[in-house]
């Protein structure tokens, strides 16, 4: 039970009135700037015009070099890299220019299907851009079967260049494709503002496993029967475009995005999921996109943001999407002719990068990282210089980035120069001035402890928390729900400690200690592991390093593995979505500690020193996580705190995980999109979902959390399964959530909290909602953030309403207030896309939202008590 004690009639000097500033910590205010260079991934190996780099999905020890002239290379990683031929299509590839063999994609479900997707130049009439598919040989799961081919689409083309050609598969399991807009100049051709035309000037969605619910493709020449046309797509039915007619079977359904001129390269961001590709341009601007649904990227009307060739043809009232980023024509450290679209860096070598888009110019020879906010970006800056980039692909055994360097017909590897990754920090975890007694872990004063109600799984390791904010005046800005804000400067550390026989604490070996520094930009982190001496701890690599214990557990002896997280590690859940800073929040530290040797609420000890811009409201009223084991609070609430610590960081709105649902602790379950949430890598599984009640085998987050392997959540920081988690989370899908009779619902809550008792129209939690109603509804009736609410959302100027199963739902707006009104009913739709981040709310769109006030009011039919 979490217990917050009021300051009254106990010393002021027990709750850090005499703060002082520190005076000892050691930390660059940032990381000093990193040095990059290109050096040649493979310098015994040769390659003949590559243009693009693929992994195969579930084998991190390979990656394949599409040439131009149509081969296939296969390069085994570790060791002495080796090349090998995969499949060669020079007899049907037609190559020169920018024609050839352009694209390659493996199937996700490859390693059962042996399936992969190529785009190519073919020989023949038309110069056709072909998109096939093809497998494996049945002997050979690394060799390619050239007479296994199956084309999909067969596009005649009347020139040679702008064919686009790059293939991968999202996120969502559906194949995208990039089409230029067929060749010449200034859209002679006159594709690039058409959808019910030819395969040009756009991206491609298609379904190439046809799975239920898919439409047939519209006829047209270039069209097989061999794929299938997503039912979401956006032009699917469409009886207009640009402000004219167009016969809805004759549009290419299979269109995602249009407006394109040459999207020379692209690529999914593989934990945001965004789209990003490289358009060229024509003689001013070359462009970075997002790749939205529906959208129109302009041309020929627009170049960039500039007017295109076809401006004056644009219809009134023409909105595209402009680029994320522009640049113009010519030579110079921010100039460029044609753009080589390229990925987003999520490795472990070079956290300076982590998150940021990197791409070429062809031409120019500049390489650039960008980082953007929503659809403009923030920063731009040079890596390195080489011409003839045309493609990027990634090395899966540390994420490094690969690009191919066409003309040199040679692989490059983006790193680091090594005298500029660790120098300026601390080389050791005594030069950090955390610690006056490293022995006992003693701090430095300015150097606080704190405490958390729910830890982050951590394979059992236990720890110990510090914190430092600069000054001695306020520098945290308080925030009831959600991230708190804190000075530059401020310094969180965590240490580790493992016990080498599992039960038995005086076996604790330390493993490392953390730290965690805000700056002007962000944060960054670094991580010291004690030696085996256990006096001292070192700084570990950029890259992070890896170590294995031996575990005495009872009579058997476990390898267990341990990971000293790299910089970008510490990255990839300190997101700014996330506040940057995780666990120092007031739902965390909402508990009782120990100040000299008086139990005290945290939170007041905290507000008594003056650490808050704006002293919180009263402490008793504000939230509270609690742990797993804790028997006094109810599943759901155990539940809540348990995702909240685990996967909050990046399941959140704007958060960068694939899984649009919503972990955070103050979000309802009702609106978290946990309940039947849709789950966006299912496998091929299209039944499953994020939690189904009374279901393990299909609620996916049980089964990400309970298995090992590359689809394991958490994804970062864990080798082993945390068994009490898993089994929270079994006991709320199994025991709560399954729809009970009344009876049994009050008694499933009696039994979890003792003395509890819910005659129906009481109210246990204090939340105004009956019991009665809860047990309807499906909330908690012990936790009182877990309930039934409308929102608005007034960007949207749209209603949302949770919908829970079994209910019946009114919603009706008023001119006025008071008993007298005429209320009108108003629709309700159902949501297909994410909402505030995930999915299963009702919508209502509000008409007339800006004209004056309105009310609206929601009106909830319960059937009759069971």
């Amino acid at each position: 039970m979490v217990v917050a004690v009021l300051l009254s009639g106990l010393p002021e000097f027990l709750y850090g009135a005499d703060r002082v500033a520190n005076q000892t910590l050691n930390f660059p205010d940032k990381p000093p700037a990193a040095d990059y260079a290109l050096e040649n991934a493979f310098p015994r190996l040769r390659f003949s015009n590559p243009v693009a780099i693929v992994q195969m999905p579930d084998f991190e020890d390979r990656v394949f070099v599409v040439e131009k002239a149509g081969r296939i290379r296969m390069v085994t990683l570790g060791g002495q890299p080796e090349r090998f031929t995969f499949m060669g299509l020079t007899d049907r590839v037609r190559a020169g220019g920018e024609r050839g063999l352009l694209g390659l994609a493996f199937h996700p479900d490859h390693a059962s299907n042996g399936f992969f997707y190529v785009f190519y130049t073919a020989q023949g009439s038309g110069s056709p851009n072909r998109l096939s598919r093809f497998k494996v040989t049945p002997d050979d799961p690394f060799a390619g079967d050239p007479e296994t081919e199956v084309i999909l689409i067969d596009q005649p083309d009347d020139a040679g260049n702008h064919n686009g050609g790059d293939v991968h598969f999202g996120p969502d399991g559906y194949l995208y494709v990039a089409l230029g807009d067929e060749g010449n100049a200034n859209d002679s051709l006159n594709n690039s503002q058409r959808i019910e035309k030819d395969f040009f000037a756009g991206i491609l969605r298609i379904d190439v496993d046809k799975r239920p619910g898919s439409l047939p493709p519209n006829p047209h020449i270039a069209v097989s029967n061999n794929y299938s046309i997503p039912p979401d797509n956006p032009f699917v039915g469409a009886t207009t475009f640009l402000n004219r007619s167009v016969n809805p079977d004759q549009v290419r359904t299979e269109f995602w995005a249009v407006g394109l001129r040459n999207p020379w390269r692209m690529a999914f961001d593989p934990v945001s999921g965004l789209l990003y590709t490289g358009d060229v341009g024509q003689g001013r601007l070359e462009e970075v996109d997002i790749i939205q649904k529906g959208g129109n990227y302009g041309w020929s009307f627009k170049e960039g943001t500039a007017d295109g060739p076809d401006a004056r043809r644009a219809p009134e009232g023409f909105v595209d999407i402009p680029p994320i980023l522009e640049y113009r024509h010519g030579s110079g450290p921010d100039r460029g002719n044609s753009i080589t679209g390229g990925v987003v860096y999520r490795g472990d070598r070079l956290s300076q990068l982590y998150g940021a888009y990197v791409f070429a110019d062809y031409v120019s020879g500049n390489i650039w990282a960008m980082r953007h906010e929503g659809n403009r970006h923030t920063d731009w800056f040079n890596l390195a210089r080489d011409s003839g980039i045309a493609g990027f692909g990634i090395d899966p055994t540390q994420g490094d980035i690969l690009l191919a360097d066409h003309n040199a017909n040679r692989i490059m590897r983006l790193v680091g120069t090594e005298d500029t990754l660790n120098v300026g920090f601390p080389p050791t975890l005594a030069d950090t001035g955390a610690f006056m007694d490293l022995e006992n872990l003693i701090p430095n004063p300015g150097i606080e402890p704190y405490e958390i109600n729910t830890p982050f799984w951590s394979d059992n390791a236990t720890k110990q928390r510090w914190f430092s904010i600069p000054g001695n005046k306020a520098g945290i800005r308080f925030e009831r729900q959600g991230p708190w804000g804190f000075r530059e400067g401020s310094i969180w550390i965590k240490h580790f400690d493992l016990e080498m026989v599992r039960g038995d604490p005086a076996s604790s070996r330390r493993l490392e200690t953390r730290f965690l520094v805000k700056h002007e930009d962000g944060v960054y982190g670094l991580t010291y592991r004690w030696d085996d001496s256990q006096e001292n701890a070192f700084l570990v690599d950029e890259s992070g390093y890896r170590e294995t214990f031996s575990i005495q557990d009872g009579e058997e002896t476990i390898e267990q593995v341990w990971r000293y997280p790299s910089r970008s590690e510490c990255l990839a859940c300190h997101t700014p979505s996330a506040g940057l800073v995780l666990g120092f929040s007031t739902a965390q530290l909402n508990c009782s500690v120990v100040r000299n040797n008086h139990e005290v609420s945290q939170l007041s000890w905290l507000k008594s020193a003056g650490y808050f811009q704006v002293e919180p409201e009263t402490i008793e009223a504000l939230p509270a996580m609690v742990s797993a084991d804790d028997s006094s609070a109810s599943l759901t609430r155990r539940v809540k705190s348990y995702l909240a610590s685990n996967c909050s960081q990046c399941h959140r709105p704007d958060g960068e995980a694939l899984g649009r649902w919503d972990a955070r602790y103050e979000t309802p379950v009702l609106e978290s999109g946990l309940i039947n949430g849709h789950v966006v890598r299912h496998e091929g599984q299209a039944d499953r979902r994020l939690i189904v009640p009374g279901n393990l085998e299909k609620s996916e987050i049980y089964q990400r959390i309970s298995n090992q392997g590359s689809r394991r959540m958490p994804p970062v920081g864990s080798h082993v399964l945390d068994v009490e988690g898993i089994d929270l989370l079994k006991r709320w899908i199994t025991e709560t959530l399954p729809r009970k009779t009344f009876a049994d619902w009050q008694q499933h809550f009696s039994n979890m909290v003792p003395n509890l008792e819910l005659d129906p129209t009481g109210d246990a939690d204090h939340d105004g909602w009956d019991n009665l109603s809860e047990y309807y509804l499906g909330t908690d009736p012990t936790f009182a953030s877990d309930r039934w609410r409308l929102r608005l959302d007034v960007s949207r100027e749209t209603l949302f309403v949770p919908n829970p199963s079994g209910i019946e739902l009114r919603l009706e707006s008023s001119l006025f207030l008071g008993n007298a009104v005429e209320w009108e009913a108003i629709e309700i739709l159902e949501t297909t896309e994410p909402v505030f981040g995930y999915k299963g709310l009702l919508e209502s769109k509000l008409e007339g939202f800006n004209e004056g006030s309105k009310f609206y009011r929601a009106a909830i039919i319960f059937p009759e008590l069971e």
